[in-house]
C-alpha cells in the first residue's frame, strides 16, 4: 500500500495508546481543497489520511500522534477520541456540497489502508465508527451513503443479522442505543437516532425509534456484545 506524504502541522502528543478508528467525510468540492485546510494551521483541524475519489492516500499526520478530527465527541463513558483514535477523511463534497456515493476504488483503497493500521494497532470491530456515531448533535458523516456493509464484507467493523428480535418499547430502545455507545441526552434522543440510522439502517432516516429501528437496534447491541 502506497501513501503520499503531505504532512500537516496540525497534531500534538498522545497520550493514549490507539484502539479506535474514526471515518469522516471532508464535505469539500475537492481532495486539494481539503488538504490544504487539514494543513492549514489558522484552521486547526487534520486528520491521519484522506483517500481521495480515484484512492490515492495521503498521510498527513504520523500515527503516534493526535491528530484533530473528531472535536467534541463521546462513545460510551469515553469522551476525547482524538486521544485513543485514527481518524481518516474521505474526500466526498458532503452533505453541503451535493452528498454522492463514494465510488469502489475509494472504498477499496479504505479497505486496504484500514487493514494496514489493523497491522500496528489492536482496533476492535465495534470500535470502527464514524463521525456521527461519536457526535450525534454535531456530524453527519460519513453519511447515509457510506457502505459500511461492504467494511463488514472485509472483516472490518460490524453489520448486523435481523432474526428474531422481540418487540420493545421506546424507553428500551434507547437504553440499548446507549449500551452500544452512543451518547445523548433527553433533548437530543432524535439526533441520536438518526446518527444510528445513518450508520445501520441507511434506507430509513426518521430519527424515530418506529418498528424497524427499534428491530435494528436490537440486532446491533446483540452484534456489539457478542465482540466485546
Amino acid at each position: 500500500m502506497k501513501a503520499f506524504s503531505t504532512p500537516s502541522m496540525n497534531f500534538d502528543d498522545r497520550d493514549h495508546s490507539v484502539d479506535m478508528l474514526i471515518l469522516h467525510y471532508t464535505d469539500m468540492l475537492s481532495a486539494t481543497a481539503a488538504l490544504d485546510r487539514l494543513k492549514d494551521p489558522t484552521a486547526k483541524v487534520s486528520a491521519h489520511y484522506l483517500i481521495s475519489v480515484d484512492g490515492l492516500i495521503y498521510n498527513l499526520v504520523s500515527e503516534e500522534k493526535r491528530a484533530w478530527h473528531a472535536g467534541l465527541s463521546q462513545w460510551k463513558d469515553r469522551k476525547n477520541i482524538n486521544h485513543h483514535s485514527i481518524g481518516i477523511e474521505l474526500d466526498n463534497p458532503g452533505h453541503s456540497n451535493g452528498y454522492q456515493p463514494f465510488p469502489p476504488v475509494q472504498m477499496n483503497a479504505l479497505v486496504d489502508l484500514i487493514k494496514d493500521i489493523r497491522t500496528r494497532w489492536e482496533i476492535p470491530d465495534h470500535h470502527i465508527l464514524g463521525h456521527s456515531d461519536i457526535a450525534v448533535d454535531r456530524k453527519k458523516d460519513p453519511g447515509e451513503l457510506f457502505d459500511w456493509k461492504f467494511l463488514a464484507d472485509n472483516n472490518i467493523g460490524l453489520w448486523p443479522k435481523d432474526t428474531g428480535q422481540k418487540k420493545i418499547s421506546d424507553t428500551e430502545s434507547i437504553q440499548y442505543l446507549k449500551a452500544i455507545g452512543y451518547h445523548f441526552d433527553n433533548k437530543n434522543t432524535d439526533k441520536a437516532i438518526l446518527a444510528f440510522q445513518r450508520h445501520f439502517l441507511p434506507q430509513n432516516l426518521s430519527g424515530k425509534p418506529d418498528d424497524l429501528t427499534k428491530q435494528r437496534i436490537q440486532s446491533v447491541h446483540a452484534c456489539f456484545c457478542e465482540n466485546l
